[in-house]
């Protein structure tokens, strides 16, 4: 099957061996993997910002770019939801786009969820020694229900030893634009998203979404932990961590 990666503005600009990750864990489960070359951002900044008309601009760029192929895959809850949950919405009023978000949506899967439900990937590339916690991003669960489908690849790793932090399911204070709107709150939840983790006493901490990484990293280090690995769930799949 042809698979499109939508890399994300974040894997693009801040961790791109993330996205690099993604294809060789497509490419293991078989699938034909292309990178639509002029992709950019699926809107959702503007969209949670309340600028429809650039949201919807962008939508329709997006659909162009990955239509085409059997299934767009992204390494991010929040960018999967805003393409297969937003993207008919948005297009309501226009009845041509509107059918062409519905088409895509129906092919849109976060990282994880395709891995497991789709491509029913057996054997991983990674061989990760040590103990990880992993940390549910928002979006991808409570909109796209990932929640068993990263820890059902985790445990094909023989090496690994997951342990649940307390409060796996809360926040981490990221938020997208949250982060940026609301900044002592975000720093609050921050600091109790990471007093979690580093109680569970782990090697890492593992999540699907980049954002909530860089928000995770950024506190922890500054509350001084420095030894805590912070890790996209593809490199730890992949072998890239």
């Amino acid at each position: 099957m042809r698979v499109a990666l939508f890399v994300t503005c974040l894997v693009d600009l801040m961790r791109p061996r993330i996205g690099f990750a993604a294809i060789k864990l497509l490419e293991a489960a078989g699938c034909e993997v292309v990178v639509p070359e002029k992709q950019t951002c699926c809107g959702q900044p503007a969209f949670n910002s309340g600028d429809r008309a650039a949201a919807a601009m962008l939508a329709k760029k997006t659909i162009a770019e990955f239509e085409s192929c059997d299934y767009l895959v992204a390494p991010s809850g929040s960018c999967a939801d805003q393409i297969r949950t937003e993207y008919p919405g948005l297009l309501a009023a226009d009845p041509a786009w509107h059918g062409r978000a519905v088409a895509l949506a129906s092919r849109v899967f976060e990282l994880t969820d395709f891995l497991v439900n789709v491509a029913r990937i057996d054997q991983l590339p990674g061989d990760f020694a040590g103990s990880v916690t992993y940390h549910d991003s928002c979006t991808g669960l409570r909109s796209l229900g990932i929640k068993s489908q990263p820890r059902t690849l985790l445990a094909k790793l023989p090496k690994l030893d997951l342990r649940e932090m307390t409060g796996a399911e809360e926040c981490c204070g990221f938020g997208g634009t949250f982060a940026v709107k609301f900044g002592d709150i975000s720093a609050a939840i921050a600091e109790k998203k990471c007093n979690h983790i580093v109680a569970a006493g782990t090697d890492a901490v593992v999540a699907g979404d980049l954002g909530c990484l860089l928000n995770i990293e950024g506190k922890l280090r500054r509350m001084g932990d420095e030894h805590t690995k912070v890790l996209h769930i593809a490199e730890i799949l992949a072998g890239d961590a």
